[in-house]
């Protein structure tokens, strides 16, 4: 934790975290500005929880998210006046402390000289200079004007985001491409399943984001806050304008926690966790390890989600755990689905269903989790039905393991690039946008109706790359996306359904049945998923090495 001080009243810093509001209140900070959005990382404590954090040390808390693309007046308007009601000194945070700044800078710039403004966010280490163009552009951000320019960018660090710009520097190197994502962190988000199961450590999940970045690529180390595709820019966190000849965009998806009532405040504790987060997958181990009797449930929210497999993977691994230590007889598991079949590619059902009678699962279709308290262990959900009304269920549990509703995040859904679900809107062979023909789209969020896997985007990537290569006259014929998408269904420690579909549910296995039998239970699946997969992902995949991933070219 890095406190930086703007004045006597204000300093800001980067994320913190609950534990860390017992070192803030001996400090004399005497409340809290959270001006960052729930569910923008993987691994960030939601507003509830740090708010019942500082609660706990007597800090005030107020939540004052910057949508994201709308920093707008108002917003520093009530930034200003939450700061004049607060107890002081107070500490506003984001995901770096700029958006913080750049807040108490525009709360300020009518009261208080410019200089001495830039100068107290210099000396904080941030650079304001896009607020002074803001300001003298009457609010209005002149996107005419850029800070940088690159023949492509690339919107997003995660799988999709870097295997795209590997593979399109292996086939234009020459190529000036910019990667914009602030984290700091890349994670393999597949294994976190593994993880919690015991199988894999979490750190073996982790590489730093600068480990990662194609070398010959620029990293904007920023987050995204608008596009202006009329005017081919980017607007970046703190005003800055970035411009493109070309634009991918591959940030992912929003884990929306927040859309279950109580379900923030109890993460981690009193046995409700995810493997959908990277600090929760850990404490599924741990629930699933100490857990010898009660009542086990597991849940999926309504579609799209990433990794549709992924909710049921948890449930058939913790059961294989119970079955192999003897406790599964005393162990009622419950998988409670929001949707209303158990998998939607039905050829893979059969052997699914071979391991829920194993395992004496119970399943409950057109069940919605919509509230949870954590303290009485007691989940709520709502359940439909086409011929009753809906109903709300009362369940009882022991250890609940939740996947979280997911959207496209804030900055997408509000663009014009999205679509009227909010996803970016493309062709979903091309994966070029349906309304500007310099934007491409991969990964989880774009509008294409394949499965939002890592597998996916394996694939997306090459064809994408390929086609910005076609655009820039560097290739002759287009790429193709067939819908690929691949879900290792772990359904024991040792087995694998190796699920691999395209558009519309067809089967696409990438070997003879001979060798891999993707509609049965297999030990060579597990092989793949645990020993090849992960250093194809971190040194082929991230690397342009398009290892059976090679474009479809028509």
């Amino acid at each position: 934790m890095d406190v930086k001080k703007l004045s006597d009243e204000l300093s800001v810093s980067a994320q913190i975290m609950p534990h860390d509001m017992a070192a803030l209140k001996q400090a004399g900070f005497r409340s809290i500005i959270c001006n960052r959005p729930d569910g923008e990382a993987a691994d960030q404590p939601t507003a509830r929880e740090l708010e019942a954090a500082a609660s706990a040390r007597e800090l005030e808390f107020v939540y004052l998210p910057v949508v994201s693309g709308k920093m707008s007046d108002s917003d520093a308007v009530k930034f200003g006046q939450i700061l004049k009601n607060l107890p002081k000194p107070a500490l506003a945070f984001c995901r770096t402390g700029t958006r913080s700044t750049s807040l108490w800078c525009l709360a300020n710039a009518s009261t208080q000289p410019l200089p001495a403004l830039l100068g107290a966010a210099k000396a904080a280490g941030y650079d304001m200079s896009g607020i002074v163009r803001r300001i003298a552009n009457g609010g209005k951000t002149p996107v005419h004007l850029a800070d940088a320019s690159y023949d492509a960018v690339i919107v997003g660090g995660g799988a999709a985001g870097i295997a795209c710009a590997s593979s399109l520097l292996a086939r234009a190197p020459n190529l000036n491409i910019a990667i914009i994502d602030p984290a700091d962190i890349h994670y393999y988000q597949p294994g976190w399943t593994m993880v919690g199961a015991g199988v894999f450590d979490a750190a073996s999940t982790v590489h730093t984001m600068a480990s990662v970045v194609p070398s010959g690529v620029t990293w904007i180390k920023a987050a995204v806050t608008a596009f202006e595709p009329t005017e081919n820019a980017v607007i970046l966190e703190g005003c800055r304008v970035v411009k493109y000849s070309r634009l991918v965009v591959c940030p992912g998806l929003k884990l929306d926690w927040s859309k279950v009532d109580g379900l923030t405040e109890t993460l981690g504790r009193n046995g409700v966790t995810s493997n959908y987060r990277f600090d929760l997958a850990p404490y599924t181990w741990e629930l699933v390890r100490s857990l010898k009797s009660g009542k086990a449930v597991f849940t999926q929210p309504p579609m799209p989600i990433k990794c549709a497999g992924a909710p049921q993977k948890a449930m058939y691994l913790s059961a294989d755990h119970w079955y192999r230590r003897g406790h599964l007889r005393n162990i009622d598991v419950g998988f409670y689905n929001a949707g209303s079949v158990l998998f939607g590619v039905a050829d893979y059902v059969p052997a699914l269903m071979e391991y829920v009678k194993k395992y004496d699962a119970k399943l409950n279709f057109q069940h919605n989790l919509v509230a949870i308290d954590g303290p009485e262990r007691k989940a709520y959900f709502t359940k439909t039905s086409p011929d009753r009304p809906a109903e709300t269920v009362e369940v009882q549990f022991d250890m609940i393991h939740v996947t979280p509703p997911q959207c496209a995040p804030d900055f997408i859904r509000v663009s014009a690039l999205a679509d009227v679900s909010g996803w970016v809107d493309v062709d979903q062979g091309s994966l070029r946008h349906k309304t500007y023909d310099n934007i491409w789209s991969l990964g989880d969020v774009c509008s294409a109706p394949n499965a939002k896997t890592a597998a996916a985007a394996r694939k997306q990537a090459p064809i994408v790359a390929e086609n910005i290569c076609v655009d820039l006259r560097l290739r002759a014929k287009q790429a193709v996306y067939d819908g690929y998408g691949s879900c290792p269904l772990t359904v024991e420690r040792g087995k694998i359904v190796l699920a691999e579909f395209g558009y519309g549910g067809k089967l696409l296995p990438s070997f003879p049945a001979f060798i891999l039998n993707g509609k049965k239970p297999t030990r060579a699946a597990w092989w793949l998923k645990q020993r090849v997969l992960p250093p194809i992902y971190w040194h082929a995949m991230l690397k342009g090495k398009e290892w059976m991933a090679a474009p479809d070219v028509r």
